[in-house]
C-alpha cells in the first residue's frame, strides 16, 4: 500500500523525548514574520520554537491532558520562559486544543528524520 507523510511519521524512531511545558505564538506576537532560520512564519504552519534542537529537526508534540499530538518542524528558536522546552504555531496549538490555555504540559520527542 501507498504509505502517506503522516504514517511514517508515526512509525519514525524516536531519538530522544523532553517533557515540559508548551506554548504558542503568532505573526502578531513575534514582532516579525521571519524565524530564526529565515523562514516566514505562517501562523497555520505546523512549526515550532526549540532552544537548542537543530532547524529542521522534526519533533511530535503530545498534549499531556488529552493525548492529542502534531508533528511539527524546529525552524525557530526560543522559548525564552522557565520551564517551557517549546513554542508552537498557533495553528499547531490549535490541533493539540490548547489555544484558550495558552500553555500546556507536553511530551516532545525529537524524530528520525
Amino acid at each position: 500500500t501507498n504509505k502517506t507523510a503522516p504514517d511514517k511519521d508515526k512509525e519514525a524512531k524516536v531519538l530522544k523525548t523532553e517533557h515540559g511545558k508548551a506554548s504558542w505564538y503568532e505573526i502578531k506576537c513575534n514582532g516579525g514574520t521571519h524565524t530564526a532560520s529565515g523562514i516566514p512564519l505562517k501562523d497555520h504552519a505546523m512549526t515550532a520554537a526549540h532552544k537548542t534542537l537543530p532547524m529542521g529537526t522534526k519533533v511530535r508534540v503530545t498534549n499531556k491532558r488529552n493525548g492529542k499530538s502534531v508533528v511539527v518542524k524546529i525552524t525557530d528558536r526560543g522559548p525564552y520562559i522557565t520551564g517551557r522546552v517549546i513554542d508552537v504555531t498557533k495553528g499547531a496549538a490549535k490541533k493539540l486544543d490548547f489555544i484558550r490555555t495558552g500553555v500546556v504540559h507536553c511530551k516532545v520527542e525529537v524524530l528520525e528524520d
